[in-house]
């Protein structure tokens, strides 16, 4: 009856873990930057390798493998975008006076070529998983690309909190492109959506009698409430980067 505790707990650890660690290691000093994006691509052929077997795997271990190996692939991505190593075809400020779809245009172009690096990759789950017995780790990438989506859009958009802090120097150029704004139209309908995925996933948590179908689904829920919580972070007079202090303080 219980065992959505535990992959509730793990959810919850790697989240906060993996923000930190990443991180960390981008606030080195940029001489270690390529033997840390070389070592992150070692992890990343390991993190497909494990996905491959885990995902013909319907257990509990499955469950967590494959979900933990989905979290290292979208890590990866994470860190070769704050290295500065996959970003995009623009790296500076904003225009003066830019509004509208040619603003969007140019912020877009900040990010390109991440964005069509995590569709290649998502792309390369989804084609691993077509005859899978176990679903978790592509859905898990999903939920990850959906919230990510939804953040970036309402950050351009205009929130309170931008988490400016986990920028790196060679980075700042994107706050140019952000707006602070207490709220914009689209949050409400991200939380709400959020709230009408989560719902359904957490029900199924609670019900399904199956040890991997009760683990899988409280993965998922528990990574989608920490895509909702994050959402609320943009809006709410909190500094959320305190949770990840051990990680940032030592950027430059």
């Amino acid at each position: 009856m219980y065992f959505w505790i535990s992959p509730l707990i793990f959810t919850i650890f790697v989240w906060w873990f993996s923000t930190g660690l990443i991180l960390k290691l981008n606030g080195l000093p940029r001489r270690f930057f390529k033997a840390i994006f070389a070592i992150s691509l070692v992890a990343l052929m390991m993190a497909f390798w494990g996905l491959e077997i885990s995902s013909q795997q319907a257990t509990v271990a499955g469950a967590y493998c494959s979900f933990t190996c989905a979290i290292m692939i979208w890590g990866w991505q994470e860190l070769a975008f704050l290295l500065g190593y996959i970003t995009g075809s623009r790296r500076s400020d904003c225009p003066a006076g830019l509004s509208g779809m040619r603003r969007a245009w140019y912020a877009f172009q900040t990010i390109n070529y991440h964005e069509l690096t995590l569709l290649s990759l998502g792309i390369v789950i989804f084609l691993m998983n077509l005859d899978a017995a176990n679903q978790t780790g592509f859905w898990t990438y999903v939920i990850l690309w959906g919230m990510r989506q939804s953040t970036k859009i309402n950050i351009f958009l205009g929130v309170l909190n931008f988490n400016e802090a986990f920028l790196p120097q060679h980075l700042k150029y994107l706050i140019t492109y952000f707006r602070r704004r207490a709220m914009n139209l689209l949050m409400p309908f991200s939380i709400l959506l959020s709230v009408i995925f989560l719902v359904p996933i957490w029900l199924r948590a609670a019900s399904e009698s199956s040890a991997y179908e009760m683990t899988s689904s409280a993965l998922l829920g528990t990574l989608i409430a920490l895509g909702l919580l994050e959402h609320l972070f943009l809006i709410m007079p909190f500094p959320s980067e305190l949770l990840w202090k051990w990680g940032y303080k030592n950027h430059r």
